[in-house]
This record gives C-alpha cells, sequence and structure tokens, in this order.
C-alpha cells in the first residue's frame, strides 16, 4: 500500500497515511484517461449552434421567373440553396453531445488519475482544511505552507463554504467536495490537496 505523508494546515508534518492500493497504486490506463477527459469535454459543449434551412430563411414565397423562355436557369424560389442568401443544406442544428462512458471504465479512469498523483508526488493530504470565516489571504497563507506554488485542486469531505469562498478567487486553484472529484479535474491541476477524511470517502466509493 502506498504511504504519504499528512500534514496540517502550517505545512507541519503530522503523521502518515496509507492509501488503498487498489485506487492509488494501480498502474494509470492513458487510453482510458483519454477516453473520459473526452467524455467530459463533450458533456460540457452547449451545442448551441444552428443554420437556417430554406424553410426558415426569409423572401423566395413566388418563382423568380417563368420557367421557360428567359434563357437563365430554372429556378422556383430565391430560399434554395444555390442562391446566395439561400438555406443551407447539411448546416449544424442545435444537439447534445453528451454521452457516457461504461461504469467500470470511468471508475478505473478515476484510478488512473489518483494513482497518477501519487506516483508522480503531487498529492498532499492534510488532517483537516476548515475556516472560521472566508478570507483568500488565509487560504493562500495555508497554499504557501503546503508549498504549492501552482495550479491545486483542493478536496474536502464535504462542503465546505469558507473554503470554498476563500479559494474561489485564487488563479489556478479550484474547491471541490469529494463527490465532485473527476478525471479531468484532477489531471488539469498540477497539485491534489486532499483531507484525510476526503482521502476515505473516495476509498468508500472506489474500493
Amino acid at each position: 500500500m502506498p504511504k504519504v505523508a499528512v500534514y496540517n494546515i502550517n505545512g507541519q508534518q503530522v503523521g502518515e497515511t496509507e492509501l488503498n492500493d487498489s485506487v492509488w497504486g494501480i498502474q494509470p490506463n492513458e487510453h482510458v484517461l483519454h477516453a473520459a477527459v473526452v467524455m467530459q469535454l463533450a458533456g460540457r459543449r452547449l451545442g448551441t449552434h444552428d443554420t437556417k434551412t430554406r424553410s426558415e430563411v426569409r423572401g423566395g414565397g413566388r418563382k423568380p421567373w417563368r420557367q421557360k423562355g428567359t434563357g437563365r436557369a430554372r429556378h422556383g424560389s430565391i430560399r434554395s440553396p444555390i442562391w446566395r442568401g439561400g438555406g443551407i443544406v447539411f448546416g449544424p442544428h442545435p444537439r447534445s453531445y453528451k454521452y457516457s462512458l461504461p461504469k467500470k471504465v470511468r471508475r478505473l479512469a478515476m484510478k488512473s488519475a489518483l494513482s497518477a498523483k501519487v506516483q508522480n508526488g503531487e498529492i498532499l493530504v492534510v488532517d483537516s482544511l476548515t475556516l472560521d470565516q472566508p478570507k483568500t489571504k488565509e487560504m493562500v497563507n495555508i497554499l504557501n505552507n503546503l508549498n504549492v506554488k501552482t495550479k491545486a485542486l483542493v478536496v474536502t469531505a464535504e462542503r465546505e463554504d469558507n473554503v470554498i469562498k476563500s479559494a474561489r478567487n485564487i488563479p489556478g486553484v479550484k474547491p471541490l467536495r469529494a463527490e465532485g472529484l473527476n478525471v479531468y479535474d484532477i489531471l488539469h491541476h498540477d497539485k491534489l490537496v486532499i483531507t484525510k477524511d476526503a482521502v476515505a470517502k473516495v476509498e468508500e466509493v472506489l474500493a
């Protein structure tokens, strides 16, 4: 089982904790990680793009000129796609890009992302993370104490409003509950700062 140090908010090591090998100690599967990230990003697409078909553009209520005898090509409507300003034939229309991967694949992707953080030494476990009041400066000090200088994902077991309000204004820092942990955010951030209770909660779901 992988062992990691446990720190307090002052950056001092206060112990060690053993991580579940089946969650934090597997060989990361790059293909599954890629599939999970693509799925998440696809789900975020709005899909609000739209083009007008020949039935939606303006004009074209009558035949532009008679069928024969003018020397020009036959036309029935100026809304035809071959006319400038006419309808679009195979243009995009509102749709959802959302799709889902099998549950086992999603679980494997989560385990792979978490294991990669452990193997790369990019995880910091803190004994607890609570603030008496929302104060960004205090959150910055905590991250500095933990030597976090890059993009960081701050994960707590339960919703901590003061932590959320203190961290959300810091560039590159994203606060999250354990239930909201996802592959994209884990990989997108350089450091994973997670409380000991949140570790237990993650293992309870994935182990």
